[in-house]
Protein backbone atom coordinates (compact mmCIF):
# COMPACT_ATOMS: atom_id res chain seq x y z
CA UNK A 1 0.00 0.00 0.00
CA UNK A 2 3.06 2.10 0.39
CA UNK A 3 1.48 3.65 3.89
CA UNK A 4 2.11 3.63 7.11
CA UNK A 5 -1.21 2.91 7.85
CA UNK A 6 -1.67 -1.15 7.68
CA UNK A 7 -3.20 -2.13 4.99
CA UNK A 8 -6.45 -3.89 6.81
CA UNK A 9 -7.34 -0.30 8.29
CA UNK A 10 -7.73 1.52 4.97
CA UNK A 11 -11.59 2.84 4.38
CA UNK A 12 -14.04 1.41 1.88
CA UNK A 13 -16.88 3.34 1.95
CA UNK A 14 -16.08 5.17 5.34
CA UNK A 15 -15.42 1.74 7.20
CA UNK A 16 -11.90 -0.19 7.58
CA UNK A 17 -11.93 -2.96 5.27
CA UNK A 18 -11.24 -5.62 8.29
CA UNK A 19 -14.28 -3.34 9.57
CA UNK A 20 -16.50 -4.85 7.00
CA UNK A 21 -15.05 -8.80 7.11
CA UNK A 22 -16.10 -8.42 11.19
CA UNK A 23 -19.30 -6.87 10.89
CA UNK A 24 -20.40 -9.16 8.08
CA UNK A 25 -18.90 -12.33 10.23
CA UNK A 26 -20.66 -11.13 13.39
CA UNK A 27 -23.96 -12.30 11.33
CA UNK A 28 -23.28 -15.48 12.10
CA UNK A 29 -22.59 -14.82 15.92
CA UNK A 30 -19.62 -16.55 16.24
CA UNK A 31 -18.70 -18.00 19.58
CA UNK A 32 -14.85 -16.73 19.38
CA UNK A 33 -13.45 -14.32 17.07
CA UNK A 34 -9.40 -13.99 16.49
CA UNK A 35 -7.75 -12.20 14.66
CA UNK A 36 -3.86 -12.44 13.92
CA UNK A 37 -1.91 -9.84 14.14
CA UNK A 38 1.96 -8.61 13.48
CA UNK A 39 3.98 -7.50 17.03
CA UNK A 40 3.18 -3.55 15.95
CA UNK A 41 -0.66 -4.38 14.86
CA UNK A 42 -2.16 -3.19 18.17
CA UNK A 43 -4.11 -0.52 15.88
CA UNK A 44 -5.01 -3.76 13.50
CA UNK A 45 -6.79 -5.52 17.21
CA UNK A 46 -8.73 -2.55 17.61
CA UNK A 47 -10.56 -2.36 14.71
CA UNK A 48 -11.72 -5.85 15.39
CA UNK A 49 -14.13 -4.88 17.79
CA UNK A 50 -14.95 -7.99 20.34
CA UNK A 51 -11.80 -9.76 18.73
CA UNK A 52 -9.42 -11.51 20.46
CA UNK A 53 -5.47 -10.07 19.35
CA UNK A 54 -3.00 -13.28 18.54
CA UNK A 55 0.21 -12.22 17.08
CA UNK A 56 2.39 -13.94 15.10
CA UNK A 57 5.97 -12.78 16.11
CA UNK A 58 7.21 -13.49 12.69
CA UNK A 59 5.71 -14.25 9.00
CA UNK A 60 5.90 -17.75 8.21
CA UNK A 61 3.03 -17.56 6.16
CA UNK A 62 -0.90 -18.22 6.34
CA UNK A 63 -0.86 -22.28 7.87
CA UNK A 64 1.55 -20.51 10.95
CA UNK A 65 -0.71 -17.47 11.11
CA UNK A 66 -3.67 -20.25 11.78
CA UNK A 67 -1.10 -22.45 13.91
CA UNK A 68 -1.21 -19.39 16.20
CA UNK A 69 -5.04 -19.73 17.17
CA UNK A 70 -4.00 -23.23 18.69
CA UNK A 71 -3.31 -22.58 22.00
CA UNK A 72 -6.35 -20.25 22.53
CA UNK A 73 -8.98 -22.65 20.80
CA UNK A 74 -7.81 -25.85 22.51
CA UNK A 75 -11.28 -25.95 24.90
CA UNK A 76 -13.21 -24.98 21.87
CA UNK A 77 -15.12 -27.87 20.14
CA UNK A 78 -16.70 -26.77 17.09
CA UNK A 79 -15.76 -25.14 13.34
CA UNK A 80 -13.46 -22.84 12.80
CA UNK A 81 -13.95 -20.32 9.72
CA UNK A 82 -9.78 -18.64 8.33
CA UNK A 83 -10.84 -15.35 6.78
CA UNK A 84 -8.92 -12.63 5.34
CA UNK A 85 -8.99 -9.38 7.32
CA UNK A 86 -8.13 -7.80 3.40
CA UNK A 87 -11.94 -9.10 2.01
CA UNK A 88 -14.41 -6.56 2.87
CA UNK A 89 -16.97 -8.07 0.69
CA UNK A 90 -17.40 -12.08 2.08
CA UNK A 91 -21.07 -12.19 2.80
CA UNK A 92 -22.57 -13.63 5.69
CA UNK A 93 -24.89 -16.03 3.41
CA UNK A 94 -21.54 -17.04 2.00
CA UNK A 95 -19.83 -18.55 5.21
CA UNK A 96 -23.11 -20.23 6.47
CA UNK A 97 -22.59 -22.28 3.48
CA UNK A 98 -19.14 -22.92 4.50
CA UNK A 99 -20.17 -24.14 7.37
CA UNK A 100 -23.28 -26.07 6.39
CA UNK A 101 -21.08 -28.03 3.53
CA UNK A 102 -18.20 -29.10 6.30
CA UNK A 103 -20.95 -30.68 8.10
CA UNK A 104 -22.51 -32.60 5.40
CA UNK A 105 -22.75 -36.17 4.88
CA UNK A 106 -19.58 -36.12 2.59
CA UNK A 107 -17.61 -35.07 5.86
CA UNK A 108 -14.83 -33.38 4.14
CA UNK A 109 -11.64 -32.70 5.87
CA UNK A 110 -12.32 -28.94 5.30
CA UNK A 111 -14.31 -26.92 2.45
CA UNK A 112 -12.51 -24.40 0.56
CA UNK A 113 -14.23 -21.08 -0.46
CA UNK A 114 -13.93 -20.84 -4.76
CA UNK A 115 -14.09 -19.08 -7.33
CA UNK A 116 -14.68 -19.17 -11.24
CA UNK A 117 -12.14 -17.08 -13.19
CA UNK A 118 -11.94 -16.92 -16.85
CA UNK A 119 -8.75 -15.91 -16.92
CA UNK A 120 -6.85 -17.16 -13.82
CA UNK A 121 -3.44 -15.85 -14.14
CA UNK A 122 -1.61 -15.94 -10.56
CA UNK A 123 -4.55 -17.40 -8.41
CA UNK A 124 -4.42 -20.74 -7.03
CA UNK A 125 -5.92 -23.58 -9.04
CA UNK A 126 -8.52 -26.11 -7.03
CA UNK A 127 -8.13 -29.53 -8.52
CA UNK A 128 -10.98 -32.07 -7.80
CA UNK A 129 -11.36 -35.72 -8.69
CA UNK A 130 -13.58 -37.85 -10.79
CA UNK A 131 -16.29 -37.42 -7.68
CA UNK A 132 -15.56 -33.33 -7.57
CA UNK A 133 -14.20 -32.99 -4.77
CA UNK A 134 -11.03 -31.50 -4.05
CA UNK A 135 -7.88 -33.32 -3.53
CA UNK A 136 -5.31 -30.67 -4.15
CA UNK A 137 -4.61 -26.81 -4.01
CA UNK A 138 -1.36 -25.89 -6.84
CA UNK A 139 0.16 -22.43 -6.75
CA UNK A 140 0.14 -20.77 -10.45
CA UNK A 141 3.48 -20.29 -10.49
CA UNK A 142 3.71 -24.64 -9.65
CA UNK A 143 0.63 -25.59 -11.86
CA UNK A 144 1.51 -27.87 -15.15
CA UNK A 145 -0.15 -27.05 -18.67
CA UNK A 146 -3.19 -29.09 -17.61
CA UNK A 147 -3.67 -27.39 -14.04
CA UNK A 148 -3.23 -23.74 -15.72
CA UNK A 149 -6.37 -24.53 -17.63
CA UNK A 150 -8.13 -24.88 -14.49
CA UNK A 151 -10.45 -22.09 -14.16
CA UNK A 152 -11.87 -22.82 -10.19
CA UNK A 153 -9.68 -20.90 -8.01
CA UNK A 154 -8.97 -20.45 -4.46
CA UNK A 155 -9.52 -17.76 -2.57
CA UNK A 156 -7.62 -18.86 0.18
CA UNK A 157 -10.43 -18.88 2.97
CA UNK A 158 -11.75 -22.36 4.48
CA UNK A 159 -13.75 -23.70 7.12
CA UNK A 160 -13.12 -27.09 9.01
CA UNK A 161 -13.90 -28.47 12.53
CA UNK A 162 -11.31 -27.35 14.90
CA UNK A 163 -9.72 -30.65 16.03
CA UNK A 164 -8.97 -31.99 11.99
CA UNK A 165 -8.33 -28.76 11.02
CA UNK A 166 -4.95 -28.26 13.76
CA UNK A 167 -4.39 -32.12 13.37
CA UNK A 168 -3.86 -31.58 9.46
CA UNK A 169 -1.76 -28.47 10.04
CA UNK A 170 0.46 -30.22 11.96
CA UNK A 171 1.68 -32.03 9.26
CA UNK A 172 2.24 -29.26 7.41
CA UNK A 173 6.26 -28.59 6.77
CA UNK A 174 8.16 -26.08 5.28
CA UNK A 175 10.20 -27.42 2.73
CA UNK A 176 9.22 -25.23 -0.17
CA UNK A 177 10.67 -21.68 -1.70
CA UNK A 178 9.33 -19.09 1.45
CA UNK A 179 10.34 -21.58 4.08
CA UNK A 180 6.51 -20.90 5.41
CA UNK A 181 3.72 -23.35 6.56
CA UNK A 182 1.54 -23.16 3.81
CA UNK A 183 -2.47 -23.63 4.86
CA UNK A 184 -3.40 -24.91 1.41
CA UNK A 185 -1.21 -27.96 2.08
CA UNK A 186 -4.16 -28.83 4.93
CA UNK A 187 -5.89 -30.53 1.74
CA UNK A 188 -3.60 -32.89 -0.10
CA UNK A 189 -2.65 -34.06 3.33
CA UNK A 190 -5.91 -34.52 4.07
CA UNK A 191 -6.68 -36.40 0.38
CA UNK A 192 -3.98 -38.85 1.29
CA UNK A 193 -5.34 -39.99 4.58
CA UNK A 194 -8.53 -41.15 2.07
CA UNK A 195 -10.22 -37.84 3.25
CA UNK A 196 -10.86 -35.27 0.32
CA UNK A 197 -11.84 -31.81 0.89
CA UNK A 198 -15.23 -30.18 -0.52
CA UNK A 199 -15.47 -26.52 -2.34
CA UNK A 200 -18.03 -23.53 -2.10
CA UNK A 201 -18.50 -21.59 -5.41
CA UNK A 202 -18.70 -17.54 -4.18
CA UNK A 203 -19.02 -15.14 -6.80
CA UNK A 204 -15.92 -13.36 -8.01
CA UNK A 205 -16.45 -9.65 -5.93
CA UNK A 206 -16.91 -11.26 -2.54
CA UNK A 207 -13.11 -12.76 -3.02
CA UNK A 208 -11.59 -9.24 -3.91
CA UNK A 209 -8.89 -8.79 -1.66
CA UNK A 210 -7.41 -5.05 -1.32
CA UNK A 211 -3.26 -5.25 -2.03
CA UNK A 212 -2.23 -2.05 -3.24
CA UNK A 213 -3.93 1.61 -3.67
CA UNK A 214 -5.56 0.73 -7.93
CA UNK A 215 -7.02 -2.28 -6.00
CA UNK A 216 -8.63 -0.40 -2.86
CA UNK A 217 -10.10 2.03 -5.70
CA UNK A 218 -11.86 -0.41 -7.17
CA UNK A 219 -13.20 -1.92 -4.09
CA UNK A 220 -14.56 1.71 -3.43
CA UNK A 221 -16.26 1.30 -6.61
CA UNK A 222 -17.68 -2.02 -6.18
CA UNK A 223 -18.83 -0.88 -2.55
CA UNK A 224 -20.39 2.52 -3.98
CA UNK A 225 -22.35 0.40 -7.08
CA UNK A 226 -23.62 -1.88 -4.47
CA UNK A 227 -24.68 0.98 -2.32
CA UNK A 228 -26.31 3.07 -5.03
CA UNK A 229 -28.28 -0.25 -6.20
CA UNK A 230 -29.51 -0.59 -2.42
CA UNK A 231 -30.56 2.81 -2.40
CA UNK A 232 -32.89 2.96 -5.45
CA UNK A 233 -34.40 -0.66 -4.83
CA UNK A 234 -35.34 1.32 -1.86
CA UNK A 235 -37.22 4.04 -3.50
CA UNK A 236 -34.74 6.65 -3.92
CA UNK A 237 -34.06 8.36 -7.08
CA UNK A 238 -30.79 8.79 -8.01
CA UNK A 239 -29.96 11.23 -11.06
CA UNK A 240 -26.73 10.08 -11.80
CA UNK A 241 -26.24 7.38 -9.73
CA UNK A 242 -22.21 6.96 -10.47
CA UNK A 243 -21.11 10.78 -8.93
CA UNK A 244 -22.92 9.75 -5.63
CA UNK A 245 -20.91 8.53 -2.64
CA UNK A 246 -22.31 7.05 0.17
CA UNK A 247 -20.84 5.81 3.18
CA UNK A 248 -21.28 2.16 4.60
CA UNK A 249 -24.47 3.33 7.29
CA UNK A 250 -26.20 6.05 5.28
CA UNK A 251 -29.91 5.39 5.42
CA UNK A 252 -32.14 6.79 3.03
CA UNK A 253 -36.10 6.60 2.98
CA UNK A 254 -38.49 6.35 0.12
CA UNK A 255 -38.90 9.32 -2.70
CA UNK A 256 -35.88 11.08 -1.61
CA UNK A 257 -34.17 12.64 -4.92
CA UNK A 258 -30.30 13.05 -4.89
CA UNK A 259 -28.92 15.31 -7.43
CA UNK A 260 -25.55 14.43 -8.96
CA UNK A 261 -22.46 15.04 -7.16
CA UNK A 262 -23.54 14.59 -3.65
CA UNK A 263 -21.14 12.97 -0.80
CA UNK A 264 -22.33 11.40 2.30
CA UNK A 265 -19.68 10.43 4.99
CA UNK A 266 -20.79 8.31 8.11
CA UNK A 267 -23.78 8.80 10.29
CA UNK A 268 -26.45 10.42 7.60
CA UNK A 269 -30.16 9.69 8.02
CA UNK A 270 -32.75 10.86 5.19
CA UNK A 271 -36.38 10.37 5.87
CA UNK A 272 -38.94 10.45 3.25
CA UNK A 273 -39.47 13.03 0.98
CA UNK A 274 -36.35 14.80 0.89
CA UNK A 275 -34.23 16.49 -1.77
CA UNK A 276 -30.33 16.75 -1.74
CA UNK A 277 -29.60 19.00 -4.53
CA UNK A 278 -26.27 18.60 -6.59
CA UNK A 279 -22.81 19.62 -5.41
CA UNK A 280 -23.50 19.22 -1.68
CA UNK A 281 -21.63 17.02 1.58
CA UNK A 282 -23.66 15.72 4.05
CA UNK A 283 -21.94 13.77 7.12
CA UNK A 284 -23.51 12.58 10.54
CA UNK A 285 -26.40 14.41 10.19
CA UNK A 286 -30.24 13.34 10.22
CA UNK A 287 -32.81 15.01 7.74
CA UNK A 288 -36.48 14.80 8.41
CA UNK A 289 -39.38 14.70 5.85
CA UNK A 290 -39.85 17.13 3.60
CA UNK A 291 -36.46 19.27 3.87
CA UNK A 292 -34.57 20.34 0.99
CA UNK A 293 -30.39 21.12 1.00
CA UNK A 294 -28.36 22.50 -1.34
CA UNK A 295 -27.33 23.25 -4.11
CA UNK A 296 -23.32 23.34 -2.69
CA UNK A 297 -24.67 23.17 1.19
CA UNK A 298 -22.40 21.46 3.68
CA UNK A 299 -24.04 19.78 6.31
CA UNK A 300 -21.75 18.69 9.50
CA UNK A 301 -21.81 15.89 12.49
CA UNK A 302 -24.90 16.99 14.50
CA UNK A 303 -26.85 18.68 12.47
CA UNK A 304 -30.44 17.97 12.70
CA UNK A 305 -32.86 19.30 10.28
CA UNK A 306 -36.55 18.59 10.73
CA UNK A 307 -39.88 18.23 8.50
CA UNK A 308 -39.85 20.84 5.61
CA UNK A 309 -36.66 22.67 6.63
CA UNK A 310 -34.83 24.60 3.65
CA UNK A 311 -30.63 24.83 3.63
CA UNK A 312 -29.56 26.68 0.58
CA UNK A 313 -26.64 26.95 -1.64
CA UNK A 314 -23.52 27.57 -0.41
CA UNK A 315 -24.85 27.08 3.50
CA UNK A 316 -22.83 25.42 6.06
CA UNK A 317 -24.66 24.26 8.91
CA UNK A 318 -22.67 22.24 12.35
CA UNK A 319 -24.17 20.60 15.45
CA UNK A 320 -27.63 22.63 15.01
CA UNK A 321 -31.11 22.20 14.73
CA UNK A 322 -32.95 23.36 12.18
CA UNK A 323 -36.92 23.80 13.29
CA UNK A 324 -39.76 22.41 10.62
CA UNK A 325 -40.72 24.71 7.91
CA UNK A 326 -37.25 27.08 9.01
CA UNK A 327 -34.88 28.26 6.00
CA UNK A 328 -30.91 29.49 5.61
CA UNK A 329 -30.76 29.71 1.85
CA UNK A 330 -27.62 31.72 0.96
CA UNK A 331 -24.41 31.96 1.83
CA UNK A 332 -24.69 31.15 5.72
CA UNK A 333 -22.98 29.42 8.55
CA UNK A 334 -25.06 28.04 11.64
CA UNK A 335 -23.02 26.70 14.09
CA UNK A 336 -24.12 25.73 17.47
CA UNK A 337 -27.39 27.09 16.93
CA UNK A 338 -31.21 26.02 17.42
CA UNK A 339 -33.26 27.56 14.83
CA UNK A 340 -37.23 27.50 15.65
CA UNK A 341 -39.78 26.86 13.51
CA UNK A 342 -40.32 29.09 10.41
CA UNK A 343 -37.81 30.98 11.36
CA UNK A 344 -35.87 32.82 8.31
CA UNK A 345 -32.29 33.18 8.19
CA UNK A 346 -31.30 35.70 5.43
CA UNK A 347 -28.09 35.44 2.83
CA UNK A 348 -24.95 36.00 4.36
CA UNK A 349 -26.18 35.68 7.98
CA UNK A 350 -23.64 33.64 10.31
CA UNK A 351 -23.73 32.21 14.33
CA UNK A 352 -20.48 33.29 15.90
CA UNK A 353 -19.88 30.61 18.00
CA UNK A 354 -15.98 30.16 19.11
CA UNK A 355 -14.72 32.88 20.66
CA UNK A 356 -11.46 31.40 20.51
CA UNK A 357 -11.44 28.88 23.92
CA UNK A 358 -14.99 27.37 23.64
CA UNK A 359 -17.98 27.41 21.92
CA UNK A 360 -20.99 29.18 22.99
CA UNK A 361 -24.76 28.35 21.83
CA UNK A 362 -27.35 30.93 19.44
CA UNK A 363 -31.28 30.46 20.12
CA UNK A 364 -33.20 31.78 17.00
CA UNK A 365 -36.89 31.70 17.75
CA UNK A 366 -39.97 30.57 16.14
CA UNK A 367 -41.05 33.12 13.17
CA UNK A 368 -38.01 35.32 14.02
CA UNK A 369 -36.20 36.81 10.75
CA UNK A 370 -32.86 37.46 10.18
CA UNK A 371 -31.83 39.84 7.90
CA UNK A 372 -28.90 39.58 5.73
CA UNK A 373 -25.66 39.78 6.67
CA UNK A 374 -25.79 39.98 9.88
CA UNK A 375 -23.76 38.16 12.68
CA UNK A 376 -25.05 36.78 16.13
CA UNK A 377 -22.36 36.15 18.71
CA UNK A 378 -22.70 33.69 20.88
CA UNK A 379 -24.27 32.93 23.73
CA UNK A 380 -27.33 35.02 22.32
CA UNK A 381 -30.72 34.30 22.11
CA UNK A 382 -33.43 36.06 19.31
CA UNK A 383 -37.13 35.56 20.91
CA UNK A 384 -39.48 34.43 18.74
CA UNK A 385 -40.93 36.74 16.03
CA UNK A 386 -38.18 39.26 16.80
CA UNK A 387 -36.95 40.89 13.56
CA UNK A 388 -33.13 41.23 13.09
CA UNK A 389 -32.35 44.40 10.59
CA UNK A 390 -29.64 43.71 7.83
CA UNK A 391 -25.91 44.14 8.47
CA UNK A 392 -26.27 44.14 11.87
CA UNK A 393 -23.75 42.34 14.29
CA UNK A 394 -26.17 41.30 18.05
CA UNK A 395 -24.19 40.64 21.15
CA UNK A 396 -27.41 40.80 23.50
CA UNK A 397 -30.32 38.94 23.87
CA UNK A 398 -33.95 40.58 21.95
CA UNK A 399 -36.69 39.95 23.23
CA UNK A 400 -39.75 37.89 21.10
CA UNK A 401 -41.47 40.27 18.67
CA UNK A 402 -38.81 43.22 18.69
CA UNK A 403 -36.79 44.67 16.46
CA UNK A 404 -32.72 44.79 16.87
CA UNK A 405 -30.52 46.57 14.75
CA UNK A 406 -26.92 47.86 15.15
CA UNK A 407 -26.59 49.53 11.23
CA UNK A 408 -24.80 52.92 11.64
CA UNK A 409 -26.70 55.97 10.57
CA UNK A 410 -26.80 56.61 6.75
CA UNK A 411 -25.47 59.84 5.54
CA UNK A 412 -25.90 61.57 2.14
CA UNK A 413 -23.73 64.20 0.26
CA UNK A 414 -25.64 65.40 -2.37
CA UNK A 415 -23.80 65.28 -6.22
CA UNK A 416 -20.96 63.90 -4.73
CA UNK A 417 -20.66 60.97 -6.94
CA UNK A 418 -21.58 63.85 -10.00
CA UNK A 419 -18.88 65.47 -8.95
CA UNK A 420 -16.53 62.90 -8.57
CA UNK A 421 -16.95 61.36 -12.34
CA UNK A 422 -16.27 65.35 -13.62
CA UNK A 423 -13.07 65.20 -11.93
CA UNK A 424 -12.49 62.14 -13.19
CA UNK A 425 -13.19 62.61 -16.72
CA UNK A 426 -11.38 65.80 -16.41
CA UNK A 427 -7.61 63.90 -15.28
CA UNK A 428 -8.50 61.37 -18.36
CA UNK A 429 -8.20 64.73 -20.70
CA UNK A 430 -4.77 65.66 -19.05
CA UNK A 431 -3.08 61.89 -18.72
CA UNK A 432 -3.92 62.03 -22.83
CA UNK A 433 -2.73 65.67 -23.71
CA UNK A 434 0.29 63.76 -22.06
CA UNK A 435 0.84 60.56 -24.01
CA UNK A 436 0.59 62.21 -27.01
Amino acid sequence: MQSDLPKVLHKVAGRTILGHLVDNLARLEPARTYVVVSPDGEAVAHAAPGATPIVQTEARGTGDAVLRARESLADFDGDVLVLYGDSPFLKADTMQAMLAELRSAAEPAVVVLGFEAPLPHEYGRLVLDAQGRLTRIVAARDANAEEKRITLCNSGMMAGDRATLFDLLSQVGTDNAQGEVYLTDVVEIGAKKGRPSAVIRGDITEMLGVNNRAELAVAEGVMQDQLRATAMAGGATLIDPKTVYFSFDTRIGRDVVIEPNVVFGKGVTIASGVTIKAFSHIEGASIATGASVGPFARLRPGTRLEAGARIGNFVEVKNSVIGPGAKANHLSYLGDATVGERANVGAGSITCNYDGYQKAHTTIGAHAFVGSNSALVAPVNVGEGAVIGAGSVITRDVKPGALAITRANQQQIDGWADERRKMRARDDEEKAKEDH
